[in-house]
């Protein structure tokens, strides 16, 4: 005599099946993930420093030497100069300007989200971020060149006597620091509202002012977390391409004056890939060698961020 299946059964093996089918889904997914990543990792490196078959790679014809310490780009010109301290230096006036804009301005606005904001404030101040967050770049760097520069940066250096250029490095990191401003602030309002509820009504039962409590309790406690999105937003900055390239621009030079014409390590790939240098040339291997030392920064900055998660980690039970 056969007996029906319990319903429970079935449902058992439904769910047995399901998360099965989820899990060869996720594994995929990671798989796929770390072949892309192994993928550029291997043409980054094929390109510039081994070369494969008769191709020659960048590091074959220039040495590591020329290029971490020559004062001149200059790939398409002569034989060539292919020093990269200018590209180096245009990047780091935007990264550092951007950070010193984006941090503090997004973490200011994390903790009067967490501590401070009413519900209704929140539900208005988040889909704005938000908004923020979605504006194409592109539109970032033309407004960087249309109103930031006119209105704002060549005032500002006509009252201290410096002339600033129409691409400056100094309008690219304010928009690329506007930029990174949700990033911070979302990253680092999730980390703080993550702190358990117990260590705030502690500090307000001895007395403690809601500034003591957040300054003084909240954020030593959510450090590592708002660290990790400092770093994450840093490297956010190091990659922007468009918006620099068209509010700092693409001539590379050596200088320690923001409001002079730059040139990053992004926007020269950029420029170099739309050029005229042919397939195979040296011209063109330069930018897998210049992407090759952006992936080295961002990567050891990715590393350095993990330490820093792991070294100042809170756990709460």
């Amino acid at each position: 005599m056969n007996k029906a299946r319990h319903p429970l059964s079935a449902k058992a093996n439904f769910r047995r099946l399901f998360e099965t089918a989820l899990y060869c889904v996720l594994w995929l997914c990671a798989v796929v993930c770390i072949f892309v990543t192994a993928a550029i990792i291997f043409v980054l490196l094929t390109e510039s420093v081994f070369g494969l078959g008769e191709n020659i790679a960048f590091f074959q014809k220039v040495s590591l030497k020329n290029f971490l310490l020559d004062t001149e780009w200059a790939p398409q010109y002569g034989e060539g100069k292919f020093g990269i301290l200018p590209l180096f230096v245009g990047t780091l006036w935007v990264t550092g300007i951007a950070a010193l804009i984006g941090l503090p301005v997004g973490l200011a606005s994390a903790i009067y989200l967490s501590e401070y904001a009413s519900p209704t404030a929140r539900s208005l101040i988040k889909p704005l971020l938000e908004i923020l967050a979605g504006i194409p770049t592109v539109v970032y760097g033309y407004f960087a060149l249309i109103f930031v520069t006119p209105l704002l940066i060549k005032p500002f250096g006509a009252l201290l006597g410096i002339q600033a250029n129409t691409f400056n490095a100094l309008s690219g990191g304010i928009v690329v620091g506007i930029m990174i401003i949700p990033m911070v602030t979302s990253l680092s309002e999730d980390v703080l509202r993550a702190v358990p509820r117990g260590l705030r009504e502690a500090g307000y039962a001895l007395g403690a002012t809601r500034l003591d409590v957040s300054v003084k309790i909240v954020l030593p406690a959510a450090l590592s977390g708002i660290l990790a999105s400092f770093l994450l937003a840093v490297s956010r900055a190091l990659g922007e391409t468009m918006a620099v390239t068209i509010a700092v621009g693409i001539q590379p030079r050596l200088s320690w004056n923001p409001f002079e014409t730059m040139c990053t390590m992004t926007a020269n790939i950029a420029s170099m890939s739309s050029g005229d240098s042919s397939t195979g040339s040296i011209e063109y291997r330069s930018i897998y060698a210049v992407a090759l030392s952006l992936f080295v920064i961002t990567f050891a900055l990715n590393i350095f961020s993990q330490f820093i998660l792991n070294r100042y980690r809170e756990v709460y039970n």
